[in-house]
């Protein structure tokens, strides 16, 4: 047997050996593209949409404080006004 004609049969075994392998990285990647892929967008899209909705409500809730801080004012200056008048 030559060099060459050794060496191919070494290369026709690795590469049946090496199917199996080959087999389990193309499941792999279909797993990847048809299932983890969109399920992890779906993710993204939730989380983003969640975000977008706190970071709203917390400028509303900043807006509300804001309001609450001036009635309590206003009540405090009032009431002081009403003591002084009875």
């Amino acid at each position: 047997m030559t060099d060459n004609e050794l060496l191919l049969a070494i290369s026709e075994i690795m590469d049946k050996k090496l199917e199996p392998v080959k087999d389990g990285v193309r499941q792999v990647k279909i797993t990847l593209e048809n299932d983890i892929l969109p399920r992890l967008q779906n993710i993204e899209s939730c989380y983003t949409s969640t975000y977008e909705r706190y970071q709203n409500g917390i400028a509303q809730l900043e807006s509300m404080q804001s309001d609450i801080d001036i009635i309590k004012k206003v009540v405090t200056e009032h009431s002081e006004t009403l003591q002084k008048i009875s």
